[in-house]
């Protein structure tokens, strides 16, 4: 995805929250400087490409799906996610997180050379430069929400679960399937519950884009807020 594409979108989503995008750019400009320039092989991730990537997300029902993950034929965790799905002995193939729950696992995947795609953005900064700098840097892809720049990609998204089926979909997934997902979790803070409803309008943006359906919608599409998309 373009940036020129995002942008809009990216802008209705820090007025809603009051988010500043001169924060964002400072955590890019600190992610950047922590790895070095394309230090991260993309080429990594035509494994996406042609194929049926399942995207499981950190609701409470990922344990119970966990059955559907072998329709796909490749895997990416979210966050929490990917807890839940080592413990069962299932192997993944990417995980997206911005830090925020499990940092042991994200080494412990990027010394076993699986690739994380580590976002930064204006309220991890702390945890960028706790992290990242103990990370074999050539197994992370580091991702923003405002504009790319040399060894920071954006491919779109927002909330981790989201921004791992803009990924796949930048990468050229045939087919996405969403596992583990709960968009309208009571359980969840306020914030997070604002931030669910974005991630929906994301993936409703994103399947309108591809011209199909996301399982992860059946049944809500009517109520989606639309508002900040570019469709109609």
């Amino acid at each position: 995805m373009d940036f020129s594409e995002w942008e809009p979108v990216y802008e209705a989503i820090l007025a809603d929250f009051g988010f500043q995008r001169a924060a964002d750019e400072a955590a890019r400009e600190e992610v950047a400087t922590l790895l070095a320039p394309r230090a991260f092989d993309r080429d990594r991730l035509g494994v996406l490409a042609g194929e049926t990537v399942v995207v499981a997300g950190a609701g409470p029902s990922l344990p119970a799906e966990l059955d559907r993950i072998e329709d796909g034929d490749v895997v990416i965790g979210a966050s929490t996610a990917i807890d839940t799905l080592l413990d069962a002995g299932i192997a993944v193939d990417l995980m997206t997180t911005d830090l925020d729950k499990n940092s042991g696992t994200v080494r412990r995947l990027t010394e076993a050379g699986v690739p994380v795609a580590i976002h930064a953005h204006g309220d991890n900064r702390a945890l960028l430069r706790e992290v990242v700098p103990d990370l074999p840097e050539e197994h992370v892809l580091a991702t923003t929400q405002a504009a790319p720049r040399a060894g920071v990609e954006n491919y779109g998204g927002f909330t981790d679960g989201d921004r791992a089926a803009f990924l796949a979909d930048g990468f050229g997934a045939s087919e996405l399937k969403f596992v583990g997902w709960a968009v309208a979790d009571p359980t969840v803070s306020p914030i997070k519950r604002r931030k669910l409803a974005w991630a929906e309008r994301l993936l409703y943006w994103l399947e309108t884009r591809r011209g199909g359906t996301f399982d992860a919608l059946e049944n809500r599409r009517d109520g989606i807020d639309r508002s900040g998309l570019p469709v109609d």
